[in-house]
């Protein structure tokens, strides 16, 4: 089983930038096609960005493409996630997680088996 760990969260201003990291404890998700998700409380939990094994075909929401960039380093075993130009819309918890199984819509979270525990982005107008 793979469990992923997040990091980079923080609060910041709208315009700012922030990184965030996912990388897993245990297994390697060298492997996996892996996914960003965020939820704002009271929200459904929304995807952000996905990328494949090879770290190619990166696929955006609507809501971040051009801002966001996701990407992997499978030598260092880590997905990321560089933010710019954050808005307070972007303020949630933010996700990383594992389709592991190989479920196609990458869009849904229920294709994804494997979840971090989140890390907080907060944006301030």
């Amino acid at each position: 089983q793979v469990h992923l760990v997040e990091s980079g969260g923080g609060l910041v201003r709208a315009g700012d930038s922030l990184k965030l990291t996912c990388a897993p404890s245990g297994r390697t998700v060298t492997n996996y096609p892996m996914g960003w998700f965020r939820q704002a409380p009271g929200k459904e939990r929304e995807f952000v960005a996905s990328i494949n094994r090879n770290g190619d075909s990166p696929y955006y929401a609507d809501s971040v493409r051009g801002r966001f960039t996701i990407s992997r380093a499978n030598a260092k075993n880590t997905v990321y996630l560089q933010m710019n130009s954050l808005k307070p819309e972007d303020t949630a918890v933010y996700y990383c997680g594992a389709r592991t199984s190989g479920a196609v819509l990458i869009t849904s979270p229920s294709s994804y088996d494997e979840w971090g525990q989140g890390t907080q982005v907060t944006v301030s107008s």
